[in-house]
């Protein structure tokens, strides 16, 4: 009989195919979706293709063992569940696999009842995390490697309490981060409130955060809670932190340590349940040795760090928001999706973008907006930027740009090897050197970094 109370699909791997067969028979009928794969690469392959919601793979097997395939599994993927099987298994191989990140190790003659238990409750698990996945794809629209790992961190942190720093310029997108945070976490049928610190006098700001009594100061004719009470079982987001004022970073801290607000004007402190995301677009940690922000709050705020990209560090996503805007629009107007001709479209990608998504977004208002026809031109492209073309770079100029950080990265994660460098770029060794050549970038410098 089918299983009704969870559905999903599951790889299975081994290389003895009537275990496959039977494995498969027993989840089939338990209403599971399955594919299977004889080999490790294979299964690396039928995880690309098919995503997988559970995979279950034979500890020993002839090539790739379970254990490299757990590993290579996770490099990509570190999320997805990997229940480990085998006949012959040691102790030792059970505490290997446990510390690389197995979701369960079962020895052959396996019971079903025990796989059919294991593969429901990480199929449970995996159907929670995918919907709080949805929430940041909704948001954070990219097709970028660096905003899938900050989702990735994202997903992870939002299920606990910890206090989560965001750097990134402005405009890039830190307030709807934060949110996404909330919307994901199990505050979520709690408030989300978010301040800009860098935006009131410092007396109001007191006041929005901690509340006052009545006749606390000039103007404080009724008694106000304040968005510490206001976001009680919540999150409270502190924008532009770095912005606020010194004597109200010790009030902050206090707060932080005692999980209390005292409103200005009162004897009495109120407990508080509040999250507190904070984030900013200067360098804090500069901003700390400069004697301008207090290093105990920093410490306290920058429990779990983050950091939005600029938009020119993920320029393969600007495409799919130039796109994701046009639709916005058009749904805002009730009229027919506008597109940018192609030297438009172009011209936008290799655009420097100071202002980030939020200029970008305002750029595609315009650009609808003002242009009659259903085609975007590139005249209309540039005026909404309000800049000359020639302090554009050129797309030639943006893969160059690209293409040196990229290497830079490389060579960084691979400690100046050239070789480790040239397997992770996909390239053999001549050809990564001579693109080092090409940009000037010496091993030696990242040799000597890592020493």
């Amino acid at each position: 009989m089918a299983d009704q109370i969870t559905t999903g699909t599951v790889l299975i791997v081994d290389d003895d195919e009537d275990m496959l067969r039977l494995v498969a028979t027993w989840l089939n009928h338990a209403g599971y979706a399955t594919h299977t794969a004889t080999t490790g690469a294979d299964a690396l392959t039928r995880i690309a293709i098919s995503r997988p919601d559970v995979v279950i793979t034979d500890l020993f097997m002839e090539g790739m063992n379970g254990l490299a395939l757990l590993t290579k599994i996770h490099a990509s993927n570190p999320l997805l569940p990997v229940i480990m099987l085998s006949g012959q298994a040691q102790i030792p191989d059970a505490v290997q696999a446990t510390h690389l990140g197995t979701a369960a190790f079962l020895t052959k003659p396996i019971a079903k009842e025990q796989l059919l238990k294991e593969v429901r409750q990480h199929l449970a698990t995996a159907t929670v995390r995918r919907g709080r996945k949805g929430i940041f794809a909704e948001r954070l629209i990219h097709r970028s490697a660096l905003i899938s790992e900050l989702i990735e961190q994202s997903e992870l942190l939002a299920q606990s309490d910890v206090s989560v720093f965001i750097a990134g310029e402005t405009g890039t997108g830190k307030e709807v981060l934060a949110h996404a945070i909330h919307d994901a976490s199990p505050r979520r049928e709690r408030p989300f409130i978010g301040i800009n610190c860098g935006a009131i006098p410092e007396q109001l700001l007191e006041s929005e955060l901690f509340g006052h009594e009545k006749g606390a100061f000039t103007g404080a004719h009724n008694r106000h809670d304040g968005l510490f009470l206001a976001a009680d079982g919540g999150t409270l987001f502190l924008d532009e932190i770095g912005d606020m004022p010194h004597g109200l970073q010790v009030k902050l801290l206090r707060v932080l340590q005692d999980l209390q607000v005292r409103p200005v004007g009162s004897t009495k402190s109120v407990p508080i349940n509040v999250r507190v995301i904070s984030a900013t677009h200067h360098d804090l940690e500069a901003l700390v040795k400069a004697g301008e922000f207090r290093d105990d709050l920093y410490y306290r705020l920058n429990v779990i760090p983050l950091r939005m990209p600029s938009l020119v560090e993920r320029r393969e996503d600007i495409a799919l928001l130039l796109e994701h805007f046009l639709a916005r629009h058009a749904e805002k107007v009730h009229g027919l999706k506008k597109r940018f001709e192609p030297d438009a479209l172009e011209y936008l990608t290799a655009a420097a973008w100071p202002g980030n998504v939020r200029q970008l977004m305002n750029a595609v208002e315009l650009c609808a907006t003002l242009t009659a026809g259903g085609i975007i031109p590139l005249a209309m492209a540039m005026r909404a930027l309000r800049e000359e073309s020639g302090s554009m770079q050129t797309l030639k100029e943006a893969r160059e740009d690209f293409e040196k950080k990229y290497l830079i990265s490389v060579m960084r994660v691979a400690n100046g090897n050239v070789a480790t460098a040239a397997r992770i770029a996909g390239r053999n060794r001549t050809e990564f050197y001579k693109l080092l050549g090409t940009y000037g970038i010496e091993a030696g410098e990242f040799r000597a970094a890592a020493e």
